[in-house]
Formats: structure tokens, sequence, C-alpha cells
């Protein structure tokens, strides 16, 4: 039932768009129906603890729930929930100032709503054809929207977004493929071939050649969504020109779902393989994705683009941990996604403000911010402090946990993940700071503001970096042991 409510409330808010979206009260109906959305997920979460295998079966077994799936459940719609408070106020700003219509906010919420849905159906399928088809449904919403301003940058950034997605959605399409026909050559039913229950069950006795095959292609093709270099060329110009409410989605949530699908295609085919060379080819990825990113912020001058190879180079290394593997590295990946996740979502809102603010992406027009908007500039100083790691908060302990792990089993590569973060930080932070502390102009704007998710977003980040609460703490272990075998507190 609650399973039910948790789509239904997306499904519902679309509807009500199509027929209402266009008037002003329709940003708080968005987040009415964020909100319903969020508390079935959370409602979702106690039934899964307390059923007695820890995971839910629905819809004749077409939709599953376990603890890794859960998590990321539930960041999505609490992510969904933040923005969408703050996508009000910033829509209502563009509508006042003619960069949209109201059909064109109409549009908006539609596909706002149409996101979370497809979001929440790639964490929730069993069948791997859904996995794939929600996974297409969130790229086609998505580029929609990232072209919602109508301006030949924004109308290019969606086109360039769009065709490199689905090229590379056709690959993982392949590769999903070859994993459907490795369960039918070992005599697998038609209906068990495309469920991961029934997949992890006969595990061991698929094809191997057509497995490794199949994570080629869907390296690649989910690669493309995460954002890992060399399939990397959509992001940076669907940040820049989409609506600031997007770009917190695609950093904070989009790019997660091809993750996802990777590490649970990954605990399919490494007890097959029974060797390590899935593992290596993430982390080799990984690594050069956080490491090129590294040395591109230096170059950037816009804003968002800067921001936007942070997010390559977080989950560069956010890859390379499950790549990685092992209980203590797989933990690491699950818990820096949700932090990543809560901090960018809440960087980009703020540069939201930033930019409605001063008309301007170019950090050589954005001066002094803390001495012109005095609020607006410390959330996104606090945002920037915690993205590049410095402690409290939880990207620092998810970095340091991460060096930890790795000094375990690849001592060598130490040196280049510390050099990375510090390739970032110096980027970030020299290009930043005139933005924070230069001579601001006497032109102020008046223009009214929303900071409320912001700073909660990064009060969980903040909090979470200096506690993990004992049940969070112990979900994320049942999520580890999925992933991993064992989690870090066996």
């Amino acid at each position: 039932m609650i399973f039910n409510l948790m789509l239904f409330f997306p499904c519902l808010g679309i509807i009500f768009f199509i027929l209402f979206g266009h008037y002003r009260m329709a940003g708080m109906m968005n987040i009415c129906f964020s909100f319903l959305t969020f508390l079935a997920s959370v409602g979702l979460g106690v039934n899964t603890v307390l059923s007695s295998g820890g995971s839910l079966l629905f819809w004749n077994n077409q939709f599953y729930v376990d603890a890794f799936s859960l998590c990321l459940i539930i960041l999505t719609t609490f992510i969904s929930f933040t923005v969408a408070i703050f996508s009000r106020q910033y829509m209502l700003n563009n509508l006042d100032e003619n960069r949209i219509n109201a059909r064109m906010l109409q549009f908006y919420f539609i596909m706002y709503q149409a996101f979370t849905l497809t979001m929440l159906l790639v964490y929730t399928s069993n069948n791997i054809g859904i996995l794939w088809i929600s996974v297409e449904g969130a790229t086609l919403a998505t580029a929609l929207l990232v072209s919602l301003y109508r301006t030949p940058e924004s109308i290019e950034a969606a086109w360039k977004y769009f065709i490199l997605c689905i090229v590379g959605i056709a690959l993982a399409l392949f590769g999903t493929l070859c994993v459907y026909f490795s369960a039918k050559n070992v005599s697998i039913n038609i209906s068990g071939a495309m469920l991961w229950t029934v997949l992890h069950q006969h595990a061991a006795i698929l094809n191997s050649q057509l497995l490794m095959l199949a994570f080629i292609f869907l390296l690649v093709g989910y690669g493309t969504k995460i954002g890992l270099v060399p399939f990397h060329f959509w992001l940076p110009d669907a940040h820049s020109e989409s609506p600031a409410p997007m770009s917190a989605l695609l950093s904070g949530l989009l790019l997660n779902i091809g993750l996802y699908a990777l590490v649970r295609f990954k605990m399919l085919i490494d007890p097959n393989l029974g060797t390590h060379l899935i593992g290596i080819l993430m982390m080799a990825f990984g690594l050069i994705s956080f490491l090129f990113a590294g040395f591109t912020i230096f170059r950037k001058r816009n804003i968002k683009r800067m921001f936007s190879y942070s997010s390559i180079e977080h989950m560069g290394l956010i890859t390379f941990a499950f790549g990685l593997g092992g209980p203590l590295a797989s933990f690491v990946g699950l818990f820096y996604m949700i932090i990543h996740s809560l901090v960018k979502s809440a960087i980009f809102m703020s540069l939201g403000n930033v930019i409605q603010l001063t008309k301007s992406k170019d950090m050589g027009e954005i001066k002094g911010l803390l001495q012109s908007y005095p609020s607006v500039g410390w959330t996104l100083l606090i945002g920037t402090i915690a993205i590049v790691g410095f402690p409290p908060f939880g990207i620092f302990n998810s970095e340091v946990m991460l060096v930890i792990a790795t000094l375990k089993q690849y001592l060598f590569i130490v040196p280049i993940i510390i050099i990375g973060l510090l390739l970032s930080l110096g980027g970030i932070m020299y290009n930043l700071n005139p933005v924070f502390f230069g001579q601001s102009t006497d032109d102020v704007s008046s223009l009214k503001v929303c900071l409320f998710p912001i700073v909660l977003n990064l009060s969980i980040a903040l909090y979470f970096g200096l506690h993990i609460p004992h049940g969070f703490m112990n979900y994320l272990n049942q999520a580890t042991s999925l992933i991993a075998g064992r989690g870090i507190l066996s």
C-alpha cells in the first residue's frame, strides 16, 4: 500500500499540473506532492526494516526494495522535496522577469514530477528491463528541462545531453540484453532472466563471457549518465544552461542512478567471475575522471561549469570507492554518495540565488558576495567549504575513510588521491576568493530568494559529519553487506 502511494503521488502531481500547472500557486502544490512522496518513502523504509528479510517485493515480483535501494529512495524524495521548496520562489522570479511564461512554468512542474517518478522506478525496479526504461525516462525528462529557457545555448546543451546520453543508454541496453542472454543460456525461465532476485540466486552459473562483455557496455552506457571521463561532455553544458533547481537535481540525484545501476550489475557479475576485474575497470575510470576534473577546475570562469566539474570529480571518487570493493570502501561509496547529493544540491541552489541577484554566471563579474549579499554569500561559502572536504562536514569523513580503505589495498594510489584532492581544493578556492571577498558593486538587487532548503541540506551534511546516528549506521551497514558481502560492523 505504501509503495503504491509513493508512486501514486508523482503520478497525481503530473495529472494535476497538466490541468493547473500554469497558475502561480503551482509551486506550492509541487512542494505538497514532493513532501507526500517523501513521507511515503519513509513509510516504505519503516515497512522494509520491519520485514523479516529486510526486503520487499511488489507487483508480481517486478519491483523490489532492499537496504541499498531504500537509502537512495529516501535520499531522492528528500532532495526532491527541498529543491521543490527552492523551485517555488526561483521559478516565480523567472516568471516575473519574463524569462519564462505560464505555459513554460506548467511544463516545468509536469517534468519535475515525471523526473521524480522515473527516479523512483529506477531504484525500485527488480526487472533489469524496467530499470533501463526508467533511466531512459529520467534522461528525457531532464533533457526537456535543460532547454526550458529556450535560448540558443540551452537548446544546444539539451541536444548535446540528449544525443550523448541516448547513445550511452543504447549501449547500456546492449549490455542489459547480454545479461539476459547469459541467463537464458543456462535455462533460467524467460521472466526470471530479467529479475535481479532470480539472477542473484543463479549468479554462479551464468555465462561468464557474456557477463564480461555486458559489463563493458554497461560501464560505457551508464558511465555516460554518471559523467565519467571521457563520456562527460554533456554534463558541464547541461549544468550551465539549465535552471538552478534542475542543476541541483542533475548533480544531486540524476548522476546517482547510473552509478546505482553499475553497482547492481557489479554485485551480480563479481561472484560469477571470481576476479576483481570489474572493480579494476571502475577504479580506473573513476580515478581518471577524478584527476581530469581536478585539473580542469582551474580553467573555468563560469561558476556553474566549475561546480559541474566538481561533480565529475566527486562521482569519479565514489565510482573508485565502489570499484575498490570490500566492506569499508563500499560503505564509503554509499555514505559519500549521500553526502555529495546533499551538499551539491545545496550549492546549485545557492548558485541559483547568486545568478538571479547578480545577473551573471561569470566569476569575473561576481565580486564581494559576503559584503553585498551576506546571507546568500555565506550559504555558498559554507557549501564550498563542505564540498572541498573541510572538516567537520561529511565529505571530509568520506575522503579520509576512502584514503584508509585504499591504503589497505593499493598503497601507491593514495598519493594520487591526495594530489587530486589538493588540486580541486586549490582550483575552487582560487577561483572563488574574489567572488566572496572581492570589492562588491554598489548595485544591489532586492530580489527575494529562498535560503531554507539550502541551510537544511547543509545542516544534515554537517550533522552526519559530526555524528552518524546508530539506526542510520545500522542501515548503511545492511546496505554495505548487500554490496560487499559483509558489513563494516561484522
